[in-house]
């Protein structure tokens, strides 16, 4: 039976694996060399690593690509996407999404590096619009952190027909909710310190693509910026990513219950959930210091920022310098984790009772 016809449970614990051989250990070694000798497949540490491999094997097998490679973190990823643009570039791009490309994005448009033309990525005729004359669309859907939804596989389709290049940050939906690679995006980005790795414990991320021609440019990119992943870090993720489909699709059912919840909470304004994924945004009636109190009056959620871990998370999202001024001030983002539901609504409500 091949990969292709494995459930994505069953992918993710058996994608990666060493070759099987009697007496062979079913986990792959953690190979901490920097240096190895002339003659061989790897020459330096930063050209590669028996860890990086399995890996990247994994989460290829998850978003059906031809290959994966695996960086130093989400950002080090996203980095290497845009540095493949020549200088000067048109990208459309959403005018809200992760901070850490909102702030690259804004400062390339800046300087002069890139052209970006911000949208409202839901609402299509106005994407489409700006497709004239780009280069690249940079798709991020749902938003981090309004959690607002593209038609991505219209989009991406029209921007296929415009010959344009198509990146794709995938790390909220997952590929166990959509694969933008079969709605002809032409990278997939994750962070995989969120939902693959799963436990807050690595900071990593990763490109997925189906071009070997671009694979290249894109190892050729890691390479020279120096964005490599450690071996440990890598180790740790692919254990991770182990568990990934039993403790997202966990998180994902109880954050449907918690939405509709919210919804009905006297003290909460407005729920942001697109209907699927474990991050849920909501408004609170509530001034900037009652809501940072909300978050600190928690006793099991802590308040903190990232997500994707086996532990439940929230913060004030504008308590970040850098999030998108459009995010209102009173906006919670809660990343559900795979605790008792019951535990969860509880300290929720004594929070947002008492906070």
């Amino acid at each position: 039976m091949t990969d292709k016809f494995l459930h994505p449970e069953t992918l993710a614990i058996s994608a990666g694996r060493p070759q099987a051989a009697p007496g062979a250990g079913l986990n792959t070694h953690i190979s901490l060399n920097s240096t190895y000798r002339a003659g061989g497949e790897i020459n330096y540490g930063r050209f590669g690593n028996e860890n990086w491999h399995d890996l990247e094997n994994a989460i290829s097998a998850l978003e059906e690509a031809q290959s994966t490679l695996v960086f130093a973190s989400g950002m080090a990823a996203i980095t290497a996407v845009f540095s493949l643009l020549p200088h000067g570039a048109p990208v459309v791009a959403s005018h809200e999404g992760y901070s850490g490309t909102m702030s690259l994005l804004k400062r390339y448009h800046t300087e002069g590096r890139l052209e970006v033309r911000f949208v409202d990525i839901t609402d299509t005729k106005e994407v489409i619009s700006q497709l004239q004359g780009a280069a690249f669309l940079w798709v991020e859907s749902p938003t981090n952190p309004g959690l607002n939804v593209a038609e991505v596989a219209v989009i991406i389709g029209e921007a296929k027909k415009r010959n344009l290049g198509v990146g794709f940050d995938n790390t909220f939906a997952t590929p166990l909710n959509q694969k933008p690679l079969t709605f002809g995006a032409d990278i997939v980005m994750h962070s995989v310190a969120k939902y693959l790795a799963g436990h807050s414990d690595v900071i990593l991320g990763s490109l997925s693509v189906k071009d070997p021609a671009l694979h290249t440019r894109l190892i050729e990119a890691r390479t020279t910026l120096g964005g490599v992943a450690g071996p440990f870090e890598v180790w740790l993720g692919l254990r991770g990513l182990r568990t990934f489909p039993l403790r997202f699709n966990r998180a994902q059912e109880s954050a449907a219950i918690l939405a509709k919840k919210l919804a009905g909470h006297p003290a909460v304004k407005n729920v942001r959930y697109p209907g699927f994924g474990a991050v849920i945004s909501f408004e609170v009636g509530a001034t900037v210091e009652q809501t940072e109190a909300i978050c600190d009056a928690s006793t099991l959620i802590a308040n903190a920022t990232s997500l994707g871990g086996v532990e439940t998370t929230w913060e004030r999202r504008r308590r970040w310098e850098r999030e998108s001024h459009s995010v209102p001030e009173n906006l919670i983002r809660l990343s559900v984790g795979c605790e008792h539901i019951d535990d969860l609504w509880n300290d929720i409500d004594t929070a947002l009772t008492q906070g």
